[in-house]
């Protein structure tokens, strides 16, 4: 079980952080990926607006890079009102101070800039997030280091539930991503919020625009200066998306026999050609009615997964 919010394009860190991995795994086990508006919702609530027309995109990315919706699981959270309902019931007993310490609470209020944060939802996401997963009584949830606490936070839900009522849940176990950090352009923290990525779907246009942009080596101010691709955001940016060129991308940096400017061009070449049959999907599903045929059959799998849950939890809880 994992999901993503719809609140901005998907973008190359996606791809490495989690999508390639999700494609890998709807092969292994029954997956239920989830577009999470309401997560999306609880920071976007003043402006909800924007929500509505990032879902189709989201999944449009998703079933361009290889999500299948007769292997996967694909739906949308509000569709499934068992989150909203499991939520309710695990926040009657969830204690305060499980909330508060949870890491990427502060985080997320220093980074996300212009909206008041401080209200009950965005405190209880981790709850609602908590519902999400075990709506589904998901044995494994593909997370990245940073978000162990959360997923700790809901094997203590779930340790909770079945401790006062009977067992219901399993202890859902971390499949930990090995996706290498992948800086934004402007080498801070790659988000939607500082809009310093390359979207998976921008056209080659835009894709050149924001690779010229880039920060390269400061110590290389002339072009003749060789450089030190260590220190390189556009050089790391190579390693991982041109890895059979790297060799010949180095000694060009280090000997200066390339530029910056004409290693940025070969790197938007690289990528321009990398995601071209995405953009090519992309067209195909964003058609007619196939995103919301998906999304309507994945409701209907997920509601039926779900619904059974709440019965044994109905049962348990005596209620």
């Amino acid at each position: 079980m994992s999901g993503m919010r719809p609140t901005g394009k998907l973008h190359l860190g996606h791809l490495l952080g989690a999508l390639e991995n999700w494609v890998a795994l709807q092969d292994k086990y029954d997956c239920f990926y989830m577009v999470a508006d309401w997560h999306a919702l609880l920071s976007e609530y003043a402006r909800p607006g924007p929500v509505k027309g990032f879902i189709r995109e989201c999944v449009a990315d998703w079933l361009s890079l290889g999500l299948s919706p007769e292997k996967s699981t694909i739906f949308l959270q509000s569709s499934v009102k068992e989150h909203a309902e499991l939520h309710l019931i695990f926040s009657m007993f969830t204690p305060l101070p499980w909330l508060e310490r949870c890491p990427t609470y502060k985080e997320q209020l220093q980074e996300i800039k212009g909206r008041d944060l401080l209200t009950y939802g965005f405190l209880g996401y981790p709850v609602l997030q908590a519902a999400d997963i075990l709506a589904y009584r998901a044995e494994f949830v593909p997370v990245g280091k940073d978000q162990l606490p959360h997923l700790e936070l809901t094997r203590e839900i779930a340790r909770r539930f079945n401790k006062l009522y009977g067992s219901v849940f399993p202890e859902p176990q971390a499949i930990l991503t090995s996706a290498p950090k992948l800086l934004g352009l402007d080498n801070r923290k790659m988000s939607k919020s500082y809009g310093n990525f390359i979207a998976l779907s921008d056209s080659p246009g835009e894709i050149k625009k924001k690779v010229l942009s880039m920060i390269t080596d400061p110590r290389r101010v002339r072009r003749g200066d060789p450089g030190h691709p260590e220190v390189c955001n556009v050089y790391s940016y190579h390693t991982l998306f041109n890895p059979d060129k790297i060799a010949d991308v180095e000694e060009g940096c280090r000997t200066a026999a390339r530029g910056c400017t004409e290693c940025k061009e070969l790197l938007s070449a690289v990528l321009t050609e990398m995601l071209a049959p995405v953009r090519k999907e992309r067209q195909f599903w964003l058609k007619g009615k196939r995103i919301d045929e998906v999304l309507e059959e994945g409701g209907r799998r997920a509601r039926s997964a779900a619904g059974q849950t709440l019965n044994l939890v109905h049962r348990k809880w005596g209620w």
